[in-house]
Formats: C-alpha cells, sequence, structure tokens
C-alpha cells in the first residue's frame, strides 16, 4: 500500500503509561522505535518533546475512556496532526495483543491512512458538552428520587399519584411535606390541594388515607432533600451555561426554529456536534456518525439486520425526544412524514426518520446560516401528485367505480 505519513507514531494509551511507536519511511525502508512514558504531565511534556525531536507530523491514538485527553491535550499544543481512532475501528490480530504491538500497529494504519479519525470538538464545544451531559445525568438521577417516593407513598398506602399529575407540584409538595410533618388526617391533607385538582375532596381524602410510620417519614424527607439538591446543581448548571453560551448563540437561535426543539434541546445539539459543520462532508455523514441511519449487515445477499447504529447516544437520545415533540406539531411537515411511515413500518420507524429529518435540517442551517423553512403537510403530496392520482384511481376501481380523471380548469 501508498505510504501516504513516512513520519509518524502510534499511541497505546493507558491510566498510568502510554507507549508510543515512532515510524519512519526512508528509500524504502522502515526503521521503528519505541519508548514508554508516565501520564503526568512532566512524562507527556517528555513524549511531545520526543516526538518533535523525532521529525514526526502525523500521530494516531486510540480513544480509551477519558485517559487519551490528557495526552491530547497536551499534544495539540505542538506542530502536530492528531488523529483520534475509535477502538472498534483498529483492532489488531486475536492473539497477538500486546502494549507494544498496538503501538506498532497504530503506527502502521497511520503511514498508510487507514485510520478514520474520530470527531474531537473544539475546547469551548467540549466544555458546553460537558456541562449539559452533567446536567442530564442530574434529571435523571432526580427523576430516579421521584420514583423512590412514589414507591416510599405506595408502601405506605398513600394513592397520591393517581389524582395529582405531578407530586412534586403545588400540590404534591404540600401534602408531602405535611406527611413529613407527621400530619396523616385525610381530610386535612385533602385540604392542602390546589382548587383546580379534579378530583373531588372525597376521592382525595380516600387517596390519602394510609398507613404512614416514622420510616416512611424519613425517607420522604430523604429523598425530598436528594431532589432540593439537584435542583440547586441543575440551576447552578443553568447559570454557568448562559454565562459561556455567547459562541453559539446564533446557532441555538437557528435552531430553535425547528418543529420539535426548545432551547435547552439546541444547547445540546450544538454542544454534540458544533457549529463548524465542514467536519462532515454531507448530511448523510452526520446522521451516521449519530447513529440515525440503519446499519449494514449483509450477508449471502440478505439483510440480517436493519436496527440503527449505536452512534452518539447523548445526541440520539435529544434528537429522538425532539422527534416525539415534532411529530405532534400540526399541520407540519416532520407530523405528516411521522404519520405516513408509522403505517407502514411502525411508530419507532417512524420517529427514527423524523430524528433523521431534523439533524439533516440543522446540518444545512448552520452551514448555510438559514433559519427552517417548513415545506408544509402537503409536499409529499404536491411532490408525486401523479402517484398519487393514480392510486386513488386505482382504489376507487376496486372499490367497482368507473373513473375519468381530468385536469382542473382553474
Amino acid at each position: 500500500m501508498e505510504i501516504l505519513h513516512p513520519h509518524c507514531a502510534g499511541l497505546d494509551v493507558h491510566k498510568e503509561s502510554v507507549v508510543a511507536c515512532v515510524r519512519h519511511v526512508a528509500d524504502s525502508r522502515v526503521t521503528s522505535q519505541i519508548k514508554t512514558f508516565k501520564t503526568t504531565t512532566q512524562e507527556l511534556m517528555a513524549l511531545s518533546e520526543w516526538l518533535s525531536t523525532e521529525g514526526i507530523t502525523h500521530i494516531a491514538m486510540e480513544a480509551t475512556g477519558v485517559y487519551w485527553k490528557p495526552v491530547w491535550h497536551i499534544l495539540s499544543d505542538g506542530e502536530f496532526e492528531l488523529v483520534l481512532a475509535n477502538a472498534a475501528h483498529v483492532k489488531n490480530v486475536p492473539g497477538r495483543k500486546t502494549d507494544v504491538n498496538d503501538a506498532v500497529w497504530l503506527a502502521d494504519l497511520m503511514a498508510h491512512g487507514r485510520i478514520r479519525a474520530s470527531f474531537v470538538p473544539d475546547e469551548p464545544t467540549q466544555q458546553m458538552r460537558d456541562l449539559l451531559r452533567t446536567r442530564k445525568q442530574l434529571v435523571r438521577e432526580r427523576s430516579s428520587h421521584t420514583q423512590r417516593i412514589q414507591k416510599t407513598l405506595e408502601d405506605a398506602n398513600i394513592k397520591l399519584d393517581s389524582v395529582v399529575t405531578d407530586i412534586l407540584g403545588l400540590t404534591g409538595r404540600r401534602i408531602l411535606q405535611a406527611l413529613i410533618d407527621g400530619q396523616t388526617a385525610p381530610h386535612a391533607l385533602a385540604s392542602l390541594a390546589h382548587w383546580r385538582i379534579e378530583a373531588t375532596p372525597a376521592e382525595l381524602e380516600a387517596t390519602l388515607r394510609g398507613r404512614v410510620t416514622a420510616h416512611h417519614r424519613f425517607m420522604l424527607k430523604l429523598h425530598l432533600d436528594q431532589i432540593d439538591s439537584f435542583d440547586a446543581a441543575i440551576a447552578r448548571i443553568d447559570k454557568e451555561v448562559d454565562a459561556n453560551v455567547e459562541p453559539f448563540r446564533a446557532a441555538i437561535k437557528l435552531l430553535t426554529t425547528i418543529p420539535g426543539i426548545n432551547s435547552l434541546s439546541a444547547e445540546t445539539i450544538v454542544a454534540e456536534i458544533g457549529i463548524d459543520m465542514t467536519r462532515f462532508p454531507t448530511a448523510g455523514h452526520l446522521i451516521s456518525w449519530a447513529g440515525l441511519c440503519p446499519r449494514n449487515d449483509e450477508s449471502a445477499g440478505k439483510r440480517r439486520s436493519t436496527r440503527m447504529k449505536k452512534g452518539a447516544p447523548w445526541l440520539k437520545t435529544t434528537l429522538i425526544q425532539c422527534a416525539w415533540a415534532a411529530s405532534r406539531k400540526k399541520n407540519s411537515y416532520l407530523q405528516t412524514q411521522y404519520l405516513r411511515l408509522r403505517s407502514r413500518r411502525g411508530p419507532k420507524k417512524a420517529i427514527g426518520a423524523v430524528a433523521a429529518s431534523i439533524l439533516t435540517a440543522a446540518y444545512h442551517m448552520l452551514k448555510d446560516g438559514t433559519t427552517y423553512q417548513d415545506p408544509g403537510p402537503n409536499h409529499f403530496d404536491n411532490r408525486a401528485k401523479a402517484k398519487l392520482a393514480l392510486r386513488l384511481v386505482n382504489r376507487l376501481q376496486t372499490l367497482g367505480f368507473n373513473v375519468h380523471i381530468a385536469p382542473s380548469t382553474a
């Protein structure tokens, strides 16, 4: 194979050590040298100096957890072209795996240009990504504690969630605090409900009549305190995001014009894909990276699976949530697309297609700086009027009618 990078290196990165292999090609002769460095800052600086002295131009390393990040940060200050490889894409022959062999293998692949670089965003985008991913984790933890409160109430035979949609809303908080304070009388608890609650006073009293012990009150207070701490942490993250959102403000404003995307979703999308779309040659490359397209799994002419790829889980979950919201937007292109596909492929396939359409629109909007233009609910009919007319005529003929159609004179 052709040598694309005659002076390159491969790094096998671990938690406490980095095995580096430098590879030189001169006059059709390959020479290599291997050294091992610790992952302390001083040792990584020594690694950078050694690679620079060797005249290395391109460096490849695997994405191993978070251990590659300190190495990447220090080497990015040099004059190197860094490539981060997906570990699943650069596996060596089984049974020959050692740290040295892995470094040599990465260097060989780098020399021949056989490594597909993973997407590594710039530092502001990485910081935004860390904040919003942490926020989502805190929201999930908060939801877990809400479920634990429901479990505790069920154990005490308090059916609060049967009459209150949100047990942490105004009414739910009042009743929970009263239970923690020792109030157990159903009439007194029912009087704390907001006047807009649909349940009657008798129904409220029936659902709030239970057996609340000191243990239940302790558990309810414990979980409520945890929820309050999560709410405070989420508020701090939101404040930090607002303080650092200026480089992304224009992009976020553009994305919020897409049905189903609010400010938080737009911030998450921007944090995951960045605002520089030149990293992705086409919208199809971005969709494939996000994991919103069917995988290629074919053998002997048979397609064994059409499930979506794993892709980027943080981005995919956000887009799926946005797609569900967009599918409920009346008189919109995305709702029409969802309904058309749902009847033939089912709701999961349909919502995946809507999510891919949202990401496609986001790609072109960020690339061209344009706002979202909804094609409208009649886009599919207007795109193929002849096919639609033929289908309707065939349907009427199947029902026993003779049909003659002529273009409208209007």
